[in-house]
């Protein structure tokens, strides 16, 4: 056992920017996927409906803490060698993909339906309907929850730590074990999440306050 010094302070604080790095790597991957399944939800085909319903229903169904340990260990029965940080990324990514397309779905399904009629009466098939009239009202809508979500998906990655992966958490579990001041270490790993998440959190309720505005 030692003493907590600045050193430590310093190692906890850096390991910040894995935790940022993690969260914008999940949320590219999870946008990427959550826009595929809102437009199979949402499309014509309903073989494409069911299976991104399945695929909902598993990911916000079972706990990110199980997803994570099954990215980290599934591809090991196949002989397939996953370090902590692409396991992370997959688990993470694979989780938002399902949020993300769950609120993206109804953010799309909000749009009123005679828009579409609009334009399919003026001649767009459905891609161009969809990128030209439905997508630019649906992501105003969009914004606040998924930026809501964007919240818990940076303190999700916190759970990253069980896997081995070191991020803001598994950084100060370390200094914690080596020095014994879990009050301070915590604090400070607690204090770090509030001013990254604060402001995202302010964000999306001021957004929500507008849109409701806007709707009356």
């Amino acid at each position: 056992m030692r003493e907590l010094g600045s050193g430590d302070i310093f190692y906890i604080l850096g390991a910040l920017r894995w935790t940022l790095l993690l969260s914008i790597i999940a949320f590219i991957g999870g946008s990427v996927g959550g826009t595929l399944i809102a437009l199979a939800r949402t499309g014509r085909f309903q073989w494409l409906r069911t299976i991104a319903a399945g695929y909902i229903k598993v990911f916000q169904g079972t706990p990110l803490l199980l997803q994570l340990f099954l990215a980290f260990f599934a591809p090991g029965i196949f002989g397939i060698s996953v370090d902590p940080w692409t396991a992370a990324a997959l688990g993470l990514s694979l989780h938002a993909s399902a949020f993300l397309g769950e609120i993206w779905r109804g953010a799309i399904e909000v749009v009123p339906h005679g828009q579409s009629e609009a334009a399919t009466a003026l001649g767009l098939r459905y891609w161009p309907r969809m990128a030209l009239v439905i997508v630019p009202q649906a992501v105003r809508i969009a914004i606040p929850p998924t930026v809501g979500f964007l919240v818990q998906l940076i303190k999700g990655t916190s759970l990253a730590s069980i896997i081995g992966f070191v991020e803001l958490t598994r950084a100060a579990q370390v200094i914690n074990n080596a020095t014994f001041h879990p009050f301070t270490i915590f604090g400070l790993v607690a204090l770090v999440y509030f001013i990254v998440c604060w402001p995202l959190s302010a964000y999306s309720r001021r957004m929500e306050r507008k849109l409701a505005a806007v709707a009356r």
